[in-house]
Parts: structure tokens; sequence; C-alpha cells
């Protein structure tokens, strides 16, 4: 069955800005040991296999290795604490890869899910810094980069990122220790922009 989703994306994780390991499509060791992140998605409108999922948010954590493409990823999920049993049933979906998408592509990676969970997620923007919190275990600000003349600095061509092929670069400010995972730091990498999704 079809399914669509789109809204406002914000991450931000462990590297320094900018992370090698998203604008490489995963061709380069992170700044660390490790890359962290959380990736926040805000739902302006979707529908997933019947079920409506508008006006959610979900964010996805991930602890991968400091090459990504090693494998074994260890992978949780938030949905937002409004959301209904059959919404956050739905967003696991899409999450998981089950019903195809970005995330089907990257399901090979993953060698451990830790869960999807509900909890209070709070997004805020003005369209220059934005903050994404999870409960108190997610707390991240972040500014779009922009060029003299106000334009948004992008990466281009992103392939392997579920919110490509276009990322705006933002630098972040980070306190998190999501299912145990944790990362802090300021000068951190971080993205926004718009997705779209369909299958």
């Amino acid at each position: 069955m079809a399914w669509s989703m789109e809204g406002t994306f914000f991450e931000n994780c462990s590297c320094d800005a900018i992370c090698p390991c998203t604008w490489s499509n995963l061709g380069r060791r992170a700044t660390r040991d490790y890359c962290r992140a959380a990736m926040a998605f805000q739902i302006a409108s979707g529908d997933v296999e019947g079920v409506d999922v508008s006006g959610r948010s979900f964010v996805v954590v991930l602890d991968t290795p400091a090459v990504m493409t090693d494998g074994g990823w260890r992978v949780g999920a938030f949905v937002d604490d409004g959301a209904r049993a059959d919404q956050v049933e739905a967003i696991g979906r899409v999450v998981s890869g089950e019903v195809g998408g970005p995330f089907a592509g990257l399901a090979p990676l993953i060698g451990e899910f830790l869960g999807l969970e509900q909890a209070p997620v709070t997004i805020t923007s003005d369209g220059r810094q934005h903050h994404v919190e999870v409960g108190d275990v997610v707390d991240y600000r972040a500014e779009q980069v922009v060029t003299e003349g106000g334009e948004r600095v992008e990466l281009t061509n992103i392939v392997i990122h579920p919110a490509g092929p276009t990322l705006g670069v933002a630098t972040a400010t980070a306190r998190s220790s999501p299912f145990g995972i944790t990362w802090s730091g300021e000068g951190l990498s971080g993205f926004s922009n718009r997705f779209a999704w369909a299958a």
C-alpha cells in the first residue's frame, strides 16, 4: 500500500561541523571514533497505509562506527507523546524500512534496534535557528549557515541521507544521551531542510 510523508528535518551529530560521513556519502571517517546523531522529523502532512500521521514528530537516534559503512549501527527512535498507538506503529514501519522509502536503504547497516518509544518531543524553528528536545535525553540547538547575502549554505548530491539529496548546513550545540548514547559539545555538525518521501 502506498504511503507519503513531508515536513521539516533537523539533525545534529557528534562530528565537528561539517560531518564528513554525510558530505562524503559515508565514504569518510567521522571526526571522532564514532558518529552519534539525532535526526528530528516534523511531519506537516503524511499518510502511512491509511493512517494519517500529519502533525506528528519523531526523532531517530544513531550510534555508528567512525566508518559508517562498517555497519553494526545501533538505532532507536522516539515518537511524540501526543501520537495515537496506530500513528506510532505507522511511523515505526517507516523508520524500520518495512514499507520501503529512504530508511529501507540503510536497514542492512543496522546491527541493533534499541526500541521505539514515546516521549515529549519539542521542535522550534524560526527558519534560521532551531531547537530540538526529546524529554530530558535529547537537547540540541543549531543555526543555519548562510552567505553574506543571506543565502543558505547547502550540501548537494547527498544520496545516502534520508533527508537528501540537498541538506542545509548548520552548526550545533548539543547535550544528549538517548538510549544511553551520549554526545555533547559546541561547533558540532547540523543540517536542516524540507523532506518529502513517497513509496
